[in-house]
């Protein structure tokens, strides 16, 4: 009974999170293809410059924290207030320093571009405001995920209604740049009065739980920056070696690739606690539910994959224009990074329950060099495209050959293997009766 109350809970918590990001995605979408068409490529590269620079800072921004904040309030119910509060004040130090940063390293490296610095600096602010979405995964720990996905829809209407009237007005890019921050404002202001409402403890602060949170999660810090590296590189090289245009191209290929993911990101945020619950009270029951996560994120994207391929010429040049054309084939190559990029982001369950995160830094760092070594050589050859490829060749490599190089992770990959081959995936009452 109590096992079916929990799955009740975990399909509408996942029906929440599906339903919020599928407005979300639409919402955004069909504002983006205005906002593309308006702003022409160039101009859309700068925005999706600008938006790398911030990607890149995110992982410092948050600490590693959101990766094992929810295990912490599973282990530690009673102070929620307090990791919330101490989370709070660690990501909007460190937010603070990245966005400063941000604007240096641009002004010495754009030096002369004054337009380029002035749009990346604004966009950097964002980042600032960012660190509520720690209260996200207060709504995720509780099943209650609806509350977040009301508080983002209610920023992507304000921002979507903002930008549709900078369309109306002819503004230039400088105001489309102040958008991210103001999501990431409306978004902080509904999230903290759902987190109140619903009877959130009141935030406090101590050193102990920063210390606490910061040596559970210092091994993501080092991961998350590798994985920005490699998320980043290729629009901050583009931009380098072939011009805003080029990164306007290659970044529309990355948002259609990338526009329907939301689907496998609810699916594994809404997984994430019952594994955890799992593995302390079942194993058998914790390791089919990672072969089943991992066989729903892998087999969902590859079928999607296929639908992008085939559909990417007349979709790109039937909503975004003839300029657009030349992100025809870099979306073909990296609409299937989604499926890796996934599956690695899946894991991340079975590294926290299993403590192995201090591996994650070797699997990352080798991603990172391999990925600025692969688009050093990629893109003078094939420019967007090889950004693209690039992508993908390092996202297959970290996600399933890396890990096989280490004794401690090689139960995972035999996880993913084995929901590849769909063995030990059903039920065994299921498997039964889909055998007869």
């Amino acid at each position: 009974m109590l096992q079916k109350l929990i799955k009740n809970r975990v399909v509408k918590n996942a029906g929440w999170l599906i339903f919020g990001k599928l407005a979300n995605m639409v919402l955004a979408f069909v504002v983006g293809i205005f906002a593309a068409r308006y702003l022409g490529p160039n101009r859309y590269g700068l925005i999706n410059y600008a938006a790398a620079y911030a990607s890149f800072f995110a992982s410092l921004c948050t600490l590693g924290i959101n990766s094992v904040i929810v295990k912490n309030f599973a282990d530690h119910p009673e102070q929620e207030g307090e990791t919330i509060g101490t989370t709070l004040l660690l990501r909007a130090a460190s937010s603070f320093l990245s966005a400063l940063a941000i604007i240096g390293i641009v002004s010495v490296v754009d030096k002369g571009e004054g337009l380029t610095v002035a749009v990346t600096a604004l966009y950097s602010i964002s980042l600032v405001f960012q660190v509520f979405d720690t209260l996200n995964y207060w709504f995720q720990a509780r099943l209650q995920s609806k509350y977040a996905s009301i508080a983002a829809l209610a920023a992507y209407v304000a921002v979507s209604v903002y930008k549709i009237i900078l369309l109306m007005l002819g503004k230039s890019v400088l105001w489309f740049a102040v958008a991210a921050s103001l999501d990431h404002i409306v978004l902080a202001v509904f999230l903290l009065a759902a987190y109140f409402r619903n009877g959130g403890a009141r935030f406090s602060c101590s050193l102990s739980k920063a210390r606490e949170l910061l040596a559970s999660s210092g091994s993501f810090i080092l991961a998350g920056l590798m994985i920005s590296i490699y998320a980043s590189t290729d629009r901050l090289m583009l931009k380098q070696m072939l011009g805003a245009e080029a990164v306007g191209h290659y970044s529309l290929a990355v948002t259609i690739s990338g526009s329907w993911a939301f689907v496998l990101a609810a699916m594994i945020d809404s997984l994430y606690p019952e594994i955890v619950r799992c593995y302390r009270e079942d194993r058998l029951l914790y390791q089919r539910k990672n072969r089943q996560l991992y066989a729903l994120v892998l087999y969902t994207a590859l079928a999607v994959s296929v639908c992008i391929c085939l559909a990417a010429r007349p979709f790109i040049l039937l909503i975004y224009g003839e300029a657009y054309l030349p992100a025809v084939q870099p979306l073909r190559i990296v609409t299937w990074y989604t499926a890796f990029s996934y599956l690695g982001v899946a894991r991340n369950a079975w590294i926290v329950c299993e403590n192995q995160q201090r591996y994650l830094k070797y699997l990352y760092v080798g991603a990172a060099a391999c990925n600025v070594a692969l688009n050093l050589l990629l893109i003078p050859i094939w420019g967007a495209s090889g950004a693209a490829a690039a992508s993908l060749i390092t996202q297959v490599a970290t996600t399933t050959l890396l890990p096989a190089l280490f004794r401690p992770l090689r139960p995972n990959v035999k996880l993913m293997l084995d929901a590849v081959l769909f063995r030990g995936v059903l039920p065994e009452k299921q498997r039964n009766h889909t055998k007869e």
